[in-house]
């Protein structure tokens, strides 16, 4: 049984390549082994693009935030503060689509939700108790984005090099970037600041035992 009335949330927002999930997974990893911790990331909320031509899909502005269904989201992230368990999406980055399969996912006490524009939406950001943006400089985001997209995502270097100038880098001004001013924390650096994940880790065991029952 959990000890806590609601789950704790906090949302860790930047650009990509920022180091969203290295911090999320420092985060976890200092938390108490007693803790339970579920670490959720936006992109798995990418809309359903099944019935899109690949050449239409292949086209989507996944930095927007119509990218997103946030509708999912939300109703998905009500149920875990209830503590109700859900079938959480996946999305395939090959096939520029949702994937059939979802990933069953028990609720806990402490949630993590990282993505380019989990700030964006006010909905979404009312349910967060700390709200933290990843400010990391652009070179090394799109180093980092560079290597993910064509080791892990299959794209080729043209590919990624193309999307960056005309859709990553123009919607990290217009929209990700102005999130900064709903953060609770600015981390600089990302996940190589280790003195702001200490910090994040002392807010999360003070929010913790405050909400003890």
């Amino acid at each position: 049984m959990s000890k806590l009335d609601k789950p704790v949330v906090i949302g860790i927002a930047g650009g990509s390549g920022s180091g969203k999930t290295t911090i999320a997974h420092k985060i976890a990893g200092q938390m108490h082994a007693n803790d339970h911790i579920l670490i959720m990331t936006q992109d798995s909320y990418y809309k359903d693009n099944t019935g899109v031509p690949m050449s239409k899909r292949m086209k989507i502005n996944y930095d927007h935030p119509d990218a997103f269904d946030v509708p999912l989201l939300k109703k998905q992230l009500d149920q875990l503060l209830h503590y109700q368990a859900i079938e959480m999406p996946t999305y395939d980055f090959k096939a520029h689509t949702r994937s059939s399969k979802t990933i069953h996912t028990e609720p806990a006490d402490i949630i993590i939700l990282e993505g380019i524009l989990v700030l964006f939406n006010e909905s979404i950001r009312n349910l967060m108790d700390i709200k933290v943006y990843v400010d990391t400089d652009d070179d090394i985001r799109f180093i980092r984005r560079l290597e993910r997209d064509m080791n892990e995502r299959g794209r080729s270097l043209d590919s990624v090099i193309k999307q960056y100038l005309s859709t990553v880098k123009p919607m990290y001004h217009q929209f990700i970037e102005p999130t900064k001013r709903y953060a609770d924390i600015i981390v600089p650096e990302g996940g190589e600041n280790d003195v702001a994940i200490d910090m994040l880790t002392t807010k999360m065991h003070s929010i913790l035992n405050r909400n003890e029952k």
